[in-house]
């Protein structure tokens, strides 16, 4: 399950008691010590106030699932900010490579998801195939760390073994060739499934002439956003994220260019908003086409209704939201927009944030 539908499965959330908690976390050792420390004085603040509040016979499970989730946490994996979120029905850790304003505890009717959809607003999510004929490896990825392996009914997918079962003519070149092409037609099969159901792309870490045979017989060749040469010297998960990740960067900054030049292009026709006010509210009602923000931009805000707000500076206010552009960019991409995170100092002549509209 990707970031997006965790989002969108959390964000439906209703229960009597519902627990957030969010912190930040260190990648390596020994930093990563005071993580376990820091979970664990949460988690129990989290009890305390849950049975203070509630008592115990009706959050039952909440209480088991506080209980249990501590020891389903690798800090030897941890990213740069960790969100746990509980209820009596849900348990479910994710791990960001974006700090978190502050460590908290919220606990509420709904989940407070506030920090996660501004990291996932940020972040590249993708897939890594490591491909060769001994065998094919996916992996989840965020930015340049991979989070995981994806493990399903297709993958890992097994070596090539028509080599094997078709080995009486394996002196003719072209008999090779088409067994190779049909290993690498059934991988395709089984990379659109795994699409299909996240809508994550693909970099490939391959030879080139595999990546081109892929591309040959590829049912919808435009899920493999390019590839990376493998080293089989060095295939460790360290270097083949850091190998997809300079693809995914070098590819953002070209998107980034033709989205500042399209949201230019538009001011003539009027559909250009600069106001956040008025961004949030097109943001609501789906007329969002294009967005773009600052990466380093924030806004911190206190709602006055549904659809309006006042700027605040201190963003730990109660009942403030600490960043509308998350709301916003969340909304954008809810409703089929595109939402475009940048530094690049072309954006400077429009404002920190800036939506094409729709219409």
């Amino acid at each position: 399950m990707t970031i997006k539908q965790k989002l969108e499965k959390l964000a439906l959330v209703k229960d009597t008691t519902c627990v957030s908690i969010s912190l930040n976390t260190h990648r390596t050792h020994p930093d990563n010590e005071q993580d376990i420390v820091l979970t664990k004085n949460l988690l129990k603040e989290a009890k305390d106030r849950v049975i203070n509040e509630f008592g115990k016979r009706d959050v039952a499970q909440l209480l088991e699932n506080i209980e249990a989730v501590e020891n389903e946490i690798d800090a030897n994996y941890n990213l740069d900010s960790l969100h746990i979120f509980l209820s009596n029905e849900v348990k479910e850790v994710i791990k960001s490579t974006w700090k978190t304003n502050y460590n908290s505890v919220h606990i509420s009717n709904t989940f407070d998801i506030r920090a996660l959809i501004k990291s996932y607003n940020r972040s590249q999510e993708y897939y890594i195939m490591l491909l060769s004929q001994s065998g094919v490896h996916i992996y989840s990825a965020i930015n340049d760390v991979i989070t995981d392996e994806v493990r399903n009914e297709d993958f890992p997918f097994s070596e090539n073994t028509l080599h094997t079962t078709q080995r009486g003519n394996g002196s003719d070149p072209k008999h090779d060739d088409n067994i190779v092409r049909e290993f690498l037609n059934r991988v395709d099969k089984a990379a659109v499934r795994l699409y299909n159901e996240t809508e994550l792309n693909f970099i490939v870490i391959c030879t080139e002439d595999n990546y081109s045979r892929l591309m040959q017989v590829a049912d919808r060749a435009n899920i493999y956003i390019a590839y990376a040469h493998i080293n089989y010297n060095n295939t460790t998960k360290h270097h083949i994220a850091m190998q997809s990740w300079n693809i995914i960067k070098n590819k953002q900054q070209e998107s980034r260019k033709q989205a500042i030049t399209e949201i230019k292009e538009s001011i003539s026709s009027g559909k250009v908003l600069t106001d956040l006010q008025e961004i949030y509210q097109a943001s609501l009602d789906g007329n969002g086409d294009l967005l773009i923000v600052k990466q380093d931009f924030e806004q911190a805000v206190m709602m006055t209704s549904d659809r309006t707000f006042d700027l605040i500076t201190d963003k730990t206010k109660a009942n403030a939201i600490d960043d509308i552009t998350s709301n916003i960019a969340w909304n954008v991409l809810d409703k089929k927009g595109r939402v475009v995170f940048t530094s690049m100092d072309e954006l400077n002549e429009l404002g920190p944030i800036v939506l094409k509209t729709r219409y």
